[in-house]
Parts: structure tokens; sequence; C-alpha cells
């Protein structure tokens, strides 16, 4: 199986042209590519697939070879394979997922993809649709926002988005770079207020247009980036009154730019896509 390994703030996963390239099975290969001692080393495996409803399709797995709805950071690494590596000629284009049909403008440089920005939807403040368990958040009837949860004996106020798979987003005054998120991301993840797991975001505010963020990401543990996740941070800490619209994310991987346009109720993220290699490996 031919692949290219890609990361968009070094949130990496192992790419596949399924225009040429046939994968049995991705689940079980998405195990495989993604071992980061036995395998290629990834968050998950993505396939541009030929799509009937759009330009092209992802579909995306995550490490532990379960399928993801959406990714951010891997859309905008789709993007910059199928312009640069000649499978269209446009500069905005559009991608099927498991959260619908994301419409992405590609910004180019010396012919190559530099950066994506990519209108993400609406965001989903809905418990049901989330979603989320209302018995555990009796006082949240439109949207989960700064809400109480015990996790592990520790109270938290959590403010639950999706952006097409769940998130539910915590804001600190600890630093969030001294987590141990190894230990807490899966007492979220696994939390019974989320009937199909989470990813949870940890998150200080730095300023009203400046966040630090860290995630753990259901199925693959804690990444560099996450760009749903990004969307639905700015997301919460719009609704939690602490950011304007428009607000510059710092990940450990790199940064991201985030605004939602209230008026129309649409997420956009801006950020970069990078190719570190090509190869080929029996599958």
């Amino acid at each position: 199986m031919k692949f290219t390994k890609m990361h968009g703030c070094g949130n990496d996963y192992v790419y596949v042209n399924c225009f040429s390239e046939t994968v049995d099975n991705p689940g079980e290969v998405a195990r495989v590519v993604s071992d980061r001692h036995f395998g290629i080393g990834s968050d998950g495996l993505i396939l541009i697939r030929p799509s009937k409803a759009a330009d092209f399709e992802m579909a995306m797995y995550n490490a532990d070879g379960s399928r993801g709805e959406m990714c951010g950071n891997g859309i905008r690494c789709v993007a910059k394979y199928v312009y640069d590596f000649g499978l269209t000629d446009k500069t905005s284009i559009s991608v099927e997922t498991l959260a619908g049909i994301k419409y992405l403008d590609l910004m180019v440089e010396n012919g190559k993809v530099e950066k994506v920005r990519v209108n993400m939807g609406a965001p989903i403040l809905h418990p049901a649709e989330i979603p989320v368990d209302p018995a555990l958040f009796p006082k949240a009837e439109d949207a989960v926002v700064a809400q109480p949860l015990t996790v592990d004996g520790k109270k938290y106020a959590v403010t639950c988005v999706s952006m097409g798979n769940p998130h539910d987003v915590i804001f600190m005054d600890e630093d969030v770079r001294t987590l141990d998120l190894e230990k807490i991301g899966p007492a979220f993840e696994n939390h019974p207020a989320f009937p199909k797991r989470t990813n949870t975001e940890f998150v200080n505010v730095i300023d009203e247009t400046h966040l630090r963020m860290r995630v753990w990401e259901r199925g693959s543990g804690e990444t560099l980036a996450c760009g749903t996740g990004t969307c639905a941070t700015v997301v919460a800490a719009i609704l939690n009154g602490l950011t304007k619209d428009a607000v510059d994310v710092e990940l450990l991987g790199g940064s991201l730019h985030i605004e939602w346009d209230r008026e129309a109720n649409l997420v956009y993220m801006t950020g970069p896509a990078t190719v570190v290699y090509h190869g080929e490996i029996d599958i």
C-alpha cells in the first residue's frame, strides 16, 4: 500500500489515495499503521476517495481503528494532497465526511497549498444531538454551558459542543501545559455523561483573542492538535463570554485561527497542512 504521511499542526495521519489504491478492512489497517513502534506512526488513517456528492470523500479512522466523523486538521491535509498531487486544479473544493459536506478554500503559494480555510459548518449545541446524557446535566435544556460534572472525584465546569463529533471543553486557571492528560483524559473520554465517548479540550484563556489548548481525542489519546476541538473550544469560549468571535488558538503542534460568524452560524478554521514523506508498506 502506497501512502503519504502528512500533518496539520502536528496532528499526523497516514493518507492513502483510494483513486489508485484499495484498502480492505481500514479499521485494522488504521491500528497497524498508527503504531509508533511497529507501524508508520500516526494519530490514525485517512482515505481519500471518489465521492458522488462532493469533489472528494474523506474517510477518517482513529488510531484504535474506530471510524471518526470528522477531522479538521485531516481535511486540510486532504485539500493539500488533492491539489499538490494533481487530483484537482480548483482552489475551492468540497469534501464529503460523516459529518456532512465541508467546503474549503485553498491558499496556494508557488504552486503548493500552504494554508486552507475550512467552512466547518454550524456548531451543534443541543444536548441530545452532541450527544450527552441529559440526566447528568439536568439544568441544561438547550445547551450545556459551564455545567458541573464530577470526574474522578473532582468537579469541573464543562461546555459541550459538537462539530460533527462530540467535545467537552474545560476552561482552567491551572496551566494546561502541566496537566497529566494520560491520567485524566481517559476518565473524560469514557465518562457516562458521553454515550458515544467524547473528545476533551483543556483550555487557558490568554486574552480575548488568544487561547491555549491541549486535547485528549476519543480513540487516539493526546494529539498535538485537533481541528474540530479547536473550533468547539472557540465556540465554548464565546458562549462563556471569554473571547471575541475571532481567536488564535495555541496548540502543542502550532496555531489555528478560528472565527464564528454568529449571524450565519458558521465556524471557519484556517491553518497549515504539511507533507512529511511518501512510502509503501505491506498490509
